[in-house]
């Protein structure tokens, strides 16, 4: 099979996993409101625990550790600067419809999907057999984030259908990240670690400025302990997602 075309399918079987929020679609509305901030415990702990455990120590492969550091604080503060933006766009007169974390949400996510196409395109250039192992492993943590993220989204403001919508739009940057790493040929995956640690600075902006806080709002025990559970099942997810195969 063609190269370009063994990376095209390969991104759009991982982009179309998006698509696994449609489950929640067919969840009564109390039952979505109430597994919500369970979603966004999930969300949370994947995405720090993505920026500490995958993120950052797989641009350490191949950039040094200063240089790793300094674009995990340029990503954060990056983040921070477009999150003031959105505030003052859209909130600084009126109540907030869409909170700006689904927004950064749907940057940082789609920022992710861009690197995950990059490194399956590297993958199936350096040999068809890695491409398919690197797209597997892909594919096992997009099934999570994806599914929270869209609870995120959803806690966010934006209705159900739209926020499925945005997460397909934004899993499609996978796509475009093939393509361009197989333009890029070699290039690929030393572009792909440039970007890991700003996008792992977003990652942490996200789920320890916007998620984290939002966790908190629940005074009750009962909701305090399921929420800490599925925060830990977020951090236990990656941490075995990261040694299945490349990411």
């Amino acid at each position: 099979m063609n190269l370009l075309l063994m990376i095209i399918t390969s991104t759009l079987i991982v982009s179309l996993i998006s698509v696994i929020g449609v489950l929640t679609l067919l969840l009564k509305e109390k039952l979505l409101d109430k597994i919500l901030l369970v979603l966004i415990a999930l969300s949370a702990g994947s995405l720090f625990s993505g920026a500490f455990l995958h993120l950052i120590p797989e641009s350490m492969e191949r950039i040094s550790a200063d240089l790793v550091f300094i674009y995990v604080i340029i990503g954060f503060f990056s983040f921070f600067i477009i999150e003031k933006f959105l505030y003052w766009r859209h909130c600084h007169t009126a109540k907030c419809e869409i909170h700006p974390f689904a927004y950064l949400n749907l940057v940082g996510d789609s920022i992710h999907n861009l690197i995950d196409g990059l490194v399956i395109a590297a993958g199936f250039i350096a040999s068809p057999k890695l491409g398919i192992i690197t797209t597997f492993a892909v594919i096992l943590h997009e099934i999570p984030q994806e599914f929270s993220d869209f609870g995120v989204l959803v806690y966010g403001g934006f209705e159900k259908y739209k926020a499925l919508l945005l997460n397909l739009l934004t899993a499609l940057f996978a796509l475009i990240g093939g393509i361009l790493g197989y333009l890029l040929g070699a290039y690929a995956l030393e572009i792909s670690y440039l970007l890991l640690p700003f996008a792992a600075g977003g990652f942490i902006y996200i789920s320890a400025s916007d998620l984290m806080p939002e966790l908190k709002k629940d005074s009750s025990l009962k909701n305090s302990i399921i929420n800490l559970a599925f925060f830990a099942i977020g951090i236990l997810l990656v941490y075995i997602i990261k040694f299945i195969g490349p990411a």
